[in-house]
């Protein structure tokens, strides 16, 4: 899917397969965005309500984070994928495309008007659609309720910022680095668990070099 976006093939998902710091260690440097994939429950819903809330997240938002309304049925995954190359394109030089020219021409919108974007954009929902139907399991029809999420975590003029395309604000973590946004972002998503620790329904990934 993101080589259809116009992604170098130097950049691939990778599994994270622990958030200990020697699993993490096997990972390719540098890392530019990791992506969670967990179960919605009532637990974690409410946790991440009370983020949004008391982090003040309007006011810790960068100028420069581009966050993007989710507008389209079960397409987290795919939502956070845009957020993690479109909050990197200083390391990413995307390839002439669709995807460069949406981002291009999305730039200075709002949130709820890049959704808006999106739901026009027929070269990424059909790229979407096409990656989702060569998956290994059917991918579920916009109108079947699904009880997983994804959210990316990138690095932004020094702060670590969460991106739910369902949230109107990303949240602000804290201060990160490009060099600490691994193990930064995993110190999140083992909160991410301990919220709700009979659950085992989680998974990690990671946008990084794979040269």
């Amino acid at each position: 899917f993101l080589h259809k976006l116009g992604v170098p093939k130097k950049w691939s998902i990778l599994d994270v397969y622990g958030l200990d710091s020697e699993l993490l260690a096997i990972i390719p440097r540098p890392v530019l965005a990791i992506i969670l994939l967990y179960p919605i429950s009532s637990k974690i819903e409410k946790t991440k309500e009370e983020q949004v809330e008391t982090k003040d997240s309007k006011n810790d938002a960068a100028e420069s984070v581009y966050h993007i309304k989710q507008s389209i049925s079960n397409a987290c995954g795919t939502i956070a994928l845009l957020h993690s190359v479109a909050n990197n394109l200083d390391v990413i030089q995307l390839e002439d495309g669709f995807f460069k020219k949406f981002l291009e021409d999305t730039k200075g919108l709002s949130y709820i008007e890049r959704g808006e974007h999106l739901e026009k954009a027929q070269d990424i929902i059909d790229t979407h659609m096409e990656s989702a139907q060569e998956g290994q399991t059917e991918a579920p029809a916009e109108d079947v309720e699904v009880y997983h999420h994804f959210v990316a975590f990138v690095h932004k003029d020094g702060s670590l910022y969460e991106l739910d395309g369902r949230k109107s604000v990303p949240i602000n973590h804290g201060s990160t680095t490009p060099e600490t946004l691994l193990d930064d972002a995993a110190r999140v998503c083992k909160e991410y668990m301990e919220h709700d620790p009979n659950e085992v329904r989680f998974t990690v990934v990671a946008l990084a070099a794979n040269e």
